[in-house]
């Protein structure tokens, strides 16, 4: 069995969804010619449609409607040639309107599927019920007056995918493993930027529980949880409160709930609406869908190389390990700085650079691999002066750090100070014989035969030499000597 908590009655299955709000990539919103750009002046960015203006008439984003299909395409979903936009009513304060345009019974995506990876090295596929679009709401803020609300309409109108999956998922891991793989999946695609702390990424999490073996029990609603952790954190606190109320012998509500990440709990926010509720029906301002099947290959051919595909040929061609691949192609940029600095070389020192000495260089200095101070191409042209002997592995370390901090060409630091592998046979010799007058107590040990100390005089003699010595010459002399 996977993942259980342990009750006082014994032992629950969580059984969790995510509907997930992903902000579209777009110029412009669904229904407006209003810039979406973030963090403009309050109110600077509404047109009269998304501040519904009497007698506005909504017109559909052909970008958006395309972002929309690529997204559905990549999640290797069912694109549905017929789609309609219906109206959700409900009063809120920042939507003017009193209704939000979505879709309900007819989304423009239906089902689809996520292969996940987990910790362990599973993998499990989640199912995806359907992508449907929709205008997101303003914003109200309540931290601006002592007694007022302020509402800013630029997030008014613009373009939202709500991906809903299936309620496969079966622990707190598995919920974060999904949303990573899905935020990875829309960056690849370029139809959502992922950024949870803007909000142009959040889920809202149903949670149930149940016995092994059971059906469905009642579920609860986590609204607008915003980091990855938090959903993790959310899934586990939501599936306890709902054993220890199953366990004492309560019935747990279908309500919409808060996660508070300070405490770690969720709370009650309101009773849950049934979609009857929102009395939805077609939009009557607009038509419906129709999506030409031709155009929809034709956004198929164009799409990028996804993740999973990615990782499978860099294993295939640069003889990576299955983690070495994930770790690559985690985001897109990773994966191309990669295959910039491995082409023509040896791939597994490539990747061993870019995880380990770059990766580390952009963690101490608070970069990402677009802002790295060292282009691929930098890196590549030091990758070739270790292959041509000019300098050593250990020397490149040196250059590197220089690099980081300067931004110079490896070549030229190499020759500003001099750093060149020292390949002159008689200069390793007297170094060696230097070593060897100097520690004539450990040659007499190392002839009785403690063959250990062989490596203490390889670095006594790199040591000597400023490390520029040439490894395998040093070594081929020192066992010449020490004969």
């Amino acid at each position: 069995m996977g993942y259980v908590i342990e009750g006082r009655t014994g032992p629950w299955e969580i059984v969790c969804g995510l509907e997930v709000h992903a902000q579209v990539i777009s110029k412009s919103k669904l229904f407006s010619g209003a810039a979406t750009a973030f963090g403009a002046a309050p109110n600077t960015q509404v047109s009269f449609v998304d501040a519904a203006f009497p007698g506005m008439l909504p017109v559909p984003n052909r970008e958006c409607i395309a972002q929309a299909i690529r997204t559905g395409l990549g999640l290797n979903a069912q694109i549905n040639l017929w789609s309609r936009f219906d109206r959700k009513n409900y009063f809120y304060a920042d939507l003017p309107a009193g209704y939000q345009i979505s879709q309900y019974q007819h989304p423009i995506v239906g089902r689809g599927e996520i292969t996940i990876e987990l910790a362990d090295g599973r993998t499990r596929r989640i199912g995806i019920t359907r992508l449907h679009l929709e205008q997101d709401a303003g914003k109200s803020l309540h931290d601006q007056h002592p007694t007022k609300s302020y509402i800013d309409l630029n997030r008014a109108g613009v373009a939202l995918m709500e991906i809903v999956s299936e309620p496969d998922i079966r622990s707190p891991e598995e919920a974060g493993a999904y949303l990573t793989k899905l935020r990875q999946i829309l960056r690849y695609l370029g139809t959502c930027d992922g950024n949870m702390e803007e909000g142009s990424l959040r889920a809202d999490v149903n949670v149930s529980v149940r016995r092994p073996g059971e059906g469905y029990r009642t579920r609860c609603e986590v609204k607008n949880v915003n980091s990855i952790r938090f959903v993790m954190q959310a899934v586990e606190a939501e599936a306890r409160r709902q054993v220890e109320v199953w366990e004492s012998g309560g019935e747990v509500a279908q309500e919409t709930r808060l996660f508070d990440p300070a405490r770690g709990v969720t709370r009650p926010m309101r009773s849950k609406e049934h979609a009857h509720d929102y009395r939805y029906f077609p939009d009557p301002d607009l038509l419906p869908l129709e999506l030409d099947a031709a155009w929809v290959e034709e956004l198929r051919r164009t799409l990028p190389e996804l993740p999973d595909a990615k990782a499978e040929r860099f294993q295939r061609e640069y003889g990576l390990s299955a983690y070495d691949a994930r770790v690559l192609v985690a985001e897109r940029a990773t994966a191309d700085f990669f295959e910039a600095v491995a082409r023509g070389r040896d791939p597994k020192l490539a990747a061993n650079w870019v995880m380990g000495d770059l990766f580390a260089a952009l963690n101490r200095t608070g970069r990402t691999i677009e802002t790295s101070p060292v282009s691929a191409e930098a890196l590549g042209r030091l990758l070739d002066l270790i292959a041509d002997e000019t300098i050593s592995g250990r020397i490149a370390k040196q250059v590197f750090e220089d690099m980081v901090e300067t931004g110079a060409d490896p070549a030229a630091i190499v020759d500003a100070k001099g750093l060149r592998q020292v390949k002159d046979t008689g200069a390793i010799e007297a170094a060696v014989a230097q070593v060897l007058a100097a520690n004539a107590d450990k040659v007499a040990e190392y002839k009785a035969g403690k063959e250990k100390l062989f490596g203490f005089f390889v670095g006594q003699v790199m040591k000597a030499m400023g490390g520029k010595g040439n490894p395998a010459l040093v070594n081929e002399v020192l066992k010449r000597a020490l004969g």
